[in-house]
């Protein structure tokens, strides 16, 4: 049974609910005859989407049952809305009351929004939620978003994500100059640094651009979502990746729509974005360690490369000096890569002792 499945399935057996947060005992009786609150959520995805979409699902479907129908949120996909990469605006001007995307689409409109999702070379999943819920994230992203009249939460994350498909094998740094690739996000910049042009496309669109070599390379996620989006067929070559270590998708909330609910329903949104969030990270590991069995074993045509040393030492140094330029022109960039970086530093010295160690020590 998944976490979701024992908290919808205990607070229906329950004659009261209890919102730990606020210590408040509410009677569900009383919760019939109150306002039911009918939010719309808008997400980047297509219908059905898997892992991503599921997370909206069950997080629809855990404020529902935990408010006794108090709450209810439709989800509008892509096709609907017909605006994958427009959930930002939609969210602000409160054409929708709720998002689900990833934040680093919107660095075209608000730079620091990029740091939220994942930063090449920096925290793993865990590592990442430790900085978000103890180490000042949430903070700080408040502080990016509420200008927008948005709040942000984490939504999901995909785990380590690989490198991407490449139609030609990568040798030296000169092999990704001219290259057009799709990469969103502050890894995006870094590419165009070191020569290659990227760019971003919607999810939908991958597959076609790919094939009618529009693009000639693409990183979306890895095994838990890659196979399904069959880019094994028209690309060879699988890098392992360097440029997100953690993503994290989002939960956009309209401010105004939030202020309006009542307390007891601000915390089961809050535990019901927090709780699919966290199931979502779980899916995403459990379908790419199954998915990977299957393109070592279904598709051994698909070469797995990492790239060479030359190659991530260029990829490093644009990075770092990427980071400095932003720093300098943006005091809460700098304030943001001030916090991420000593919580890395903090807590990787803890990664490297005990998880990286006894991966060291099992390879012996």
């Amino acid at each position: 049974m998944s976490v979701i499945e024992r908290i919808t399935k205990s607070a229906l057996k329950k004659t009261l609910l209890v919102v730990v947060a606020t210590g408040v005992m509410f009677s569900t009786q009383a919760f019939a005859a109150e306002k039911v609150y009918r939010l719309k959520l808008a997400e980047t995805w297509g219908p059905n989407f898997p892992i991503f979409g599921d997370a909206t699902k069950n997080m629809a479907k855990m404020a529902n049952e935990m408010s006794n129908g108090r709450l209810q949120i439709r989800i509008d996909s892509a096709n609907k809305h017909k605006a994958p990469l427009g959930v930002f605006d939609m969210v602000k001007s409160g054409q929708y009351d709720m998002g689900h995307s990833g934040s680093y689409y919107w660095k075209g409109k608000v730079p620091n929004t990029l740091y939220f999702t994942s930063m090449p070379f920096g925290m793993l999943p865990a590592e990442q939620y430790a900085w978000f819920y103890y180490g000042g994230g949430m903070e700080l992203m408040e502080k990016v978003y509420s200008p927008h009249n948005l709040m942000s939460f984490p939504g999901g994350n995909t785990e380590f994500q690989m490198g991407g498909w490449f139609q030609k094998e990568i040798n030296t740094i000169d092999d990704l100059k001219g290259l057009k690739m799709r990469i969103p996000g502050f890894a995006g910049e870094v590419m165009a640094e070191v020569g290659a042009k990227p760019t971003n496309i919607a999810p939908g669109e991958l597959y076609t651009a790919l094939e009618r070599r529009t693009i000639d390379a693409l990183e979306w996620v890895g095994p838990s979502l890659d196979l399904r989006m069959g880019f094994h067929k028209i690309a060879p070559y699988y890098y392992t990746g360097w440029h997100e270590p953690g993503s994290e998708l989002q939960f956009l909330v309209n401010k105004k729509v939030w202020e309006k609910l009542p307390a007891d329903l601000q915390e089961i949104l809050r535990i019901s974005m927090k709780t699919a969030a966290y199931d979502m990270y779980v899916q995403a590991v459990h379908e790419s360690g199954k998915n990977w069995v299957s393109i070592k074993t279904e598709y051994p045509n698909v070469k797995v490369k990492n790239f060479p040393p030359e190659v991530m030492d260029a990829l490093r140094a644009a990075n770092d000096k990427l980071l400095k330029e932003h720093a300098a022109q943006d005091p809460l960039a700098k304030e943001i890569q001030a916090s991420q970086a000593a919580y890395l530093k903090q807590v990787r010295a803890w990664t490297d002792i005990s998880t990286k160690a006894y991966l060291d020590n099992e390879a012996k």
